[in-house]
């Protein structure tokens, strides 16, 4: 299989270092195909503007969404941008490796999402109409793609729990792994996150590897996580609300993943 990482943490002597060169050891001694898009090596361009089309603007000033969609559709994105594309096509599946910095992903993540993820490429595909609101939510271009977060933290696994004080972890992922992951179609498995890091001594460490040696080993036998299709009859469209005899009188992120 063709496993792709996204990966971002700036020191390669660290922690997220020692265990991405172990999960790409791992993959290819199980004869996997691997690629790793290490971000900070790259110096990858964060912020999305009018420099990542080589096309002529749609219109009279820079438009994120038109401008995206025109130079996707001319094949005249930058050549970073169109670069990270393929490999996501290639890609049975894909792992995005990243510290949890501020209650996300560091900086140079999201603008991978931002850039990568054009009009036309991720989203805005799909017919719309009365019934069927686009392709995604579980459609989408990367469909039948595996996805999965490798992510570390300072803080410890109490701290993120349902009743911490920081907030589930779930909770504090569910925009990364529904709105990033889900929506252009991934099946998401569940996170591996590794808590108090900065405690991290060789018996840890181990520890840590085998946990990860067992998800890469799953990768393609795990259930993924029980996000609602959006076009399955769950929502009502256009409004995209969830159906009123589904989990009445609740809200929240866990009503959009199956009971």
């Amino acid at each position: 299989m063709n496993v792709l990482m996204i990966y971002a943490h700036p020191e390669s002597h660290s922690l997220n270092g020692a265990l991405n060169k172990f999960a790409v050891s791992h993959l290819e001694n199980a004869g996997h195909h691997v690629q790793v898009s290490d971000l900070y090596a790259m110096n990858w361009k964060s912020q999305l503007d009018a420099n990542d089309t080589l096309a002529p603007l749609a219109g009279d000033h820079f438009h994120p969404s038109m401008d995206s969609k025109q130079a996707f559709e001319q094949g005249l994105q930058s050549a970073d941008i169109a670069a990270e594309q393929e490999k996501l096509r290639w890609a049975d599946a894909v792992i995005f490796q990243f510290p949890l910095w501020w209650f996300s992903m560091p900086a140079i993540m999201k603008g991978w999402f931002d850039r990568v993820y054009a009009y036309g490429f991720a989203y805005g595909v799909g017919e719309h109409s009365d019934t069927h609101w686009g392709d995604r939510y579980g459609e989408g271009s990367l469909s039948g793609k595996r996805a999965m977060l490798l992510v570390t933290t300072g803080g410890w696994e109490s701290h993120y729990s349902p009743r911490g004080i920081n907030g589930p972890i779930d909770d504090i992922l569910f925009p990364i792994q529904h709105g990033m992951l889900f929506y252009p179609g991934f099946e998401v498995l569940p996170p591996l996150v590794i808590y108090h890091t900065s405690k991290t001594d060789d018996k840890k460490y181990a520890s840590y590897c085998q946990q990860l040696a067992h998800r890469l080993d799953t990768l393609w036998q795990a259930e993924p996580l029980p996000f609602r299709q959006q076009n399955a009859g769950d929502y009502v469209i256009p409004a995209l609300t969830l159906r009123e005899d589904i989990a009445p009188g609740e809200g929240g992120f866990g009503v959009h993943m199956k009971s």
